[in-house]
């Protein structure tokens, strides 16, 4: 099976512009493609992961890659799946954000002379001029045929500043100028930037009557993983210290049935015939399927050890005879006690369980947290000094344990 052919038996291509041309240059080694990473946070989320994986299957094939941090782009936000505007970051804050993402992009991608390249927009972004800008490039583009992209659409009711209007005109220049700089023939993203690769195809045919493809690949969570992504409760971070490996773990230990398969295809390098196999897998078979997908993925994100750890961690709770030492913990200070105690929500918010008071305090009323297998029912419950040193187990839901000590 070609490598192109199995990008599509792992679900991955959703829509291309010149298939025959695509397949010929990714089978030969010969692609070099982009994907573009917008700096919003300090941390490469889920959504993300999945762009990364894809980069290292055609890295592995001989293709080279081109990691695209938004810099420049990032100073103006994208509008894409958006219901208001993109927080304004400072200059400083972008920089920063760059470089926690080549530090994690590392884990997935070899970097090096003939290897991938990351490289940052804002490199010419941010040196252009505007007369110049419009003259070169503005006359390529048609607003009317831009008002009818979708990421537009979707803004119209609401407004849409003429700051975001640019977004597609940058994102297209990005296409252009890397097909000139860096000899970068191909595009990859998800299927909500479809209009704005077009964009940037048609400047590259326009500008110097030359041919160049752009491909969309839509991954199955794409959607939810940009949710997740947002800097709100329940995100699913790469970075250890947002999302540690066994909270990465659980997450993929719990995906729904019906997208177990779909994950394995997409997202880990299991042999297509291993994960065939599993096709017929019901019950509590389903539920192996799921660790494998989950343990697979944490040893990706975070090495065999982390992985080994969270697997353990996971039995310890849910089946007896694993390791509690892994499960994730907080040990407190005296200076954390009021009078030789912590009431319910504090613990909550100090052990990351819940974002505030109030969020902890809604876990409670609705029943959702237990203490030591015991469910706490007041909002004004607290625990001694005393029960402290012995150690709590505290669990929100079903699912999320986290032990509580005093140092």
């Amino acid at each position: 099976m070609t490598c192109y052919e199995e990008l599509k038996a792992r679900g991955l291509i959703a829509q291309v512009t010149n298939e025959e041309e695509i397949s010929k240059m990714i089978n030969e080694g010969k692609a070099v493609f982009y994907i573009g990473f917008d700096p919003t946070a300090d941390s490469l989320h889920v959504g993300h992961f999945m762009a990364l994986c894809l980069m290292k299957r055609l890295q592995m094939a001989g293709n080279k890659p081109i990691a695209l941090i938004g810099g420049g782009t990032g100073m103006i936000g994208d509008p894409s799946g958006r219901t208001d505007m993109r927080s304004m970051m400072t200059p400083e804050t972008i920089q920063h954000n760059c470089d926690c993402f080549k530090t994690q992009m590392e884990r997935f991608i070899e970097f090096g002379e003939g290897k991938a390249r990351m490289i940052n927009n804002a490199d010419w972004l941010l040196k252009l001029n505007y007369v110049e800008l419009l003259r070169e490039v503005g006359a390529c583009f048609s607003v009317n045929n831009m008002l009818r992209a979708e990421c537009y659409k979707q803004r119209m009711e609401k407004g849409l500043s003429f700051l975001e209007f640019n977004y597609m005109i940058m994102q297209s220049y990005d296409f252009y100028y890397l097909f000139q700089h860096y000899g970068c023939n191909m595009q990859f993203g998800g299927d909500d930037q479809w209009s704005n690769m077009l964009g940037g195809t048609e400047l590259i045919r326009r500008k110097l009557s030359q041919d160049a493809h752009a491909m969309t690949i839509t991954l199955l969570l794409n959607s939810e993983g940009k949710k997740m992504g947002k800097t709100a409760k329940g995100a699913v971070w790469l970075d250890p210290n947002k999302t540690s490996p066994y909270e990465f773990y659980q997450y993929w230990r719990n995906v729904g049935d019906g997208d177990v398969l779909k994950c394995l295809r997409m997202l880990t390098f299991l042999p297509l015939e291993q994960i065939d196999e599993m096709d017929a897998w019901e019950g509590a078979q389903l539920n192996t399927a799921k660790e494998i997908l989950a343990y697979e993925l944490t040893a990706l994100v975070h090495g065999k050890e982390e992985a080994e750890k969270a697997q353990q961690a996971a039995k310890a709770l849910f089946v007896g005879g694993g390791d509690l030492e892994n499960v994730p913990s907080t040990a407190l200070t005296a200076g954390d006690l009021t009078e030789g105690s912590i009431g319910i929500l504090d613990l909550m918010v100090k052990c990351k369980l819940a974002p505030s008071k109030k969020e902890a305090r809604r876990l409670v009323e609705q029943g959702g947290v237990t203490v030591n297998d015991e469910k706490v029912a007041d909002v004004n419950a607290a625990f001694t000094q005393e029960q402290l040193a012995q150690g709590l187990m505290v669990r929100k839901g079903k699912k999320v344990y986290h032990k509580v000590s005093l140092a």
